[in-house]
C-alpha cells in the first residue's frame, strides 16, 4: 500500500542496465542519467564495515587509483550481474539521483533492459536487485529488442528489421518481425574486449603495461574498424616493464585497428552466421534495409564500413547509437500503458 503512494510521486524508468554504462530514460524527460557502472566500496579499519564511497562518474575516476581501503568495482560484467549486492546499492543511488530531492523514497515502475540469452537466474538476480532497489514493479525487455525500438525501426510490422547492439560486455545481435525476435545471437564480446585487445597489444609490442581507462581513451580517439586514407595519432604513457619506469610513446590509429582484429572479426562472424540463419523472406528485407548498429561499439569509427564490406549488405549507425537502448525501453513502457504490447514479451 505504501508503495503505492509513494508510487503516485514517482516517475515510470527505463533503466539500461550495462556492462560499462548505466542509463536511464525518465518517461516525457528523455534520458535524464548517463553515468559508468562502477561503485567505489569503502572498508573501515577492521574489516567488518562495508560503505559505499561513490557510485558513476566520481568512481570511474577511482579504478586503478585506489588506496588500500577503497575498492572500485564494476558490478557487471557481460551484462549481467556479478555483484548482487553492490548492483542494488548502485540502482538505489541512481533511481534517488534521478528522482531528485523527493520528501518521499521513490518507487517507480521500472523497466530493464536485458541481454537476449541471459538465464532465467540472472533475469531475476536484475529483478530483485530493481525490486530491492525501490522500484514498485519491475519489468524486463530483451536488449535487441528495445534497441531496435529505439533506433525507430518498424518492429511491429510484418518486415525484417535487423539489429546489431554493440554494447560493453555483450554484443546482441537479432533479427525482429511482427513485435518477436525470430533469431537472437548474443556474443561475449564488446567494448571491454577491444580495451583488452589495445592493453595486450601496447605490452606484446611497446614493452609497456597501461590501464584500461587509458586504453579506452586509445580506443575513442584514434580507434578505427577500417583502413583509411587519414592516419590519427596519440601519445601515449605507460609502464615499461623493463625498466619499471613510466615512459611515452606514440600510436597511430592503423596500429589500434591491428589490435582490434581479434574481436573485430568474432562480431563479424556472428553477423554473418545472424544472415545464414535467417529465413529467406526476411533475408531480402534486411538486404533492402540494411542493418542497424547500435550501442557505445557502434561508435567506433568506420565499424560500419567493415560490416558492410564483409557482408556485401547496406549497414546503418543510428542517431545516438548510446542511448537507443534505454530510450526503447521508454517507448516500451508507454505502449504498455496502451496495452499495445501484448505481443511483446515481458516478464
Amino acid at each position: 500500500m505504501f508503495k503505492k503512494i509513494r508510487g503516485l510521486f514517482s516517475s515510470d524508468l527505463s533503466i539500461d542496465l550495462g556492462t560499462a554504462n548505466t542509463l536511464i530514460y525518465v518517461r516525457d524527460k528523455d534520458i535524464v542519467l548517463n553515468e559508468p557502472s562502477v561503485v567505489a566500496i569503502r572498508q573501515s579499519s577492521n574489516g567488518a564495515q562495508k560503505t559505499v564511497a561513490a557510485v558513476g562518474t566520481d568512481a570511474k575516476r577511482m579504478l586503478g587509483r585506489t588506496p588500500g581501503n577503497i575498492t572500485a568495482i564494476r558490478p557487471m560484467k557481460d551484462g549481467v550481474i556479478a555483484d548482487f549486492h553492490v548492483t542494488e546499492k548502485m540502482l538505489q543511488h541512481f533511481i534517488t539521483k534521478v528522482h531528485g530531492n523527493s520528501f518521499l523514497n521513490p518507487s517507480p515502475r521500472v523497466l530493464v533492459c536485458v541481454p537476449c540469452q541471459s538465464t532465467q537466474v540472472e533475469r531475476r538476480a536484475i529483478k530483485e536487485s530493481a525490486m530491492g532497489a525501490g522500484a514498485r514493479e519491475v519489468y524486463l525487455i530483451e536488449e535487441p529488442m528495445a534497441a531496435a525500438i529505439g533506433a525507430g525501426l518498424p518492429v511491429d510490422e510484418a518486415s525484417g528489421s535487423m539489429v546489431v547492439d554493440i554494447g560493453g560486455g555483450t554484443t546482441e545481435i537479432a533479427i525482429i518481425s511482427l513485435n518477436g525476435i525470430v533469431y537472437a545471437e548474443s556474443v561475449r564480446v564488446g567494448g571491454d574486449r577491444f580495451d583488452e585487445g589495445i592493453v595486450t597489444y601496447i605490452r606484446r609490442n611497446y614493452g609497456s603495461l597501461i590501464g584500461d581507462a587509458t586504453a579506452e581513451r586509445i580506443k575513442q580517439e584514434i580507434g578505427t574498424a577500417y583502413p583509411t586514407s587519414e592516419t590519427l595519432e596519440i601519445d601515449v604513457r605507460g609502464r615499461n616493464l623493463a625498466e619499471g619506469i613510466p615512459r611515452s610513446f606514440t600510436l597511430n590509429s592503423n596500429e589500434i585497428m591491428e589490435a582490434l582484429q581479434e574481436p573485430l572479426s568474432a562480431i563479424v562472424q556472428s553477423v554473418k552466421s545472424a544472415l545464414e540463419q535467417c529465413p529467406p523472406e526476411l533475408a531480402s528485407d534486411i538486404a533492402e534495409r540494411g542493418i542497424v548498429l547500435t550501442g557505445g561499439g557502434a561508435l567506433l569509427r568506420n565499424l560500419d564500413k567493415l560490416i558492410s564490406e564483409e557482408t556485401g549488405l547496406p549497414v546503418i549507425v543510428a542517431d545516438d547509437p548510446l542511448t537507443c537502448v534505454a530510450r526503447g525501453g521508454g517507448r516500451a513502457l508507454e505502449l504498455l500503458d496502451k496495452h499495445a504490447f501484448e505481443l511483446l514479451t515481458f516478464e
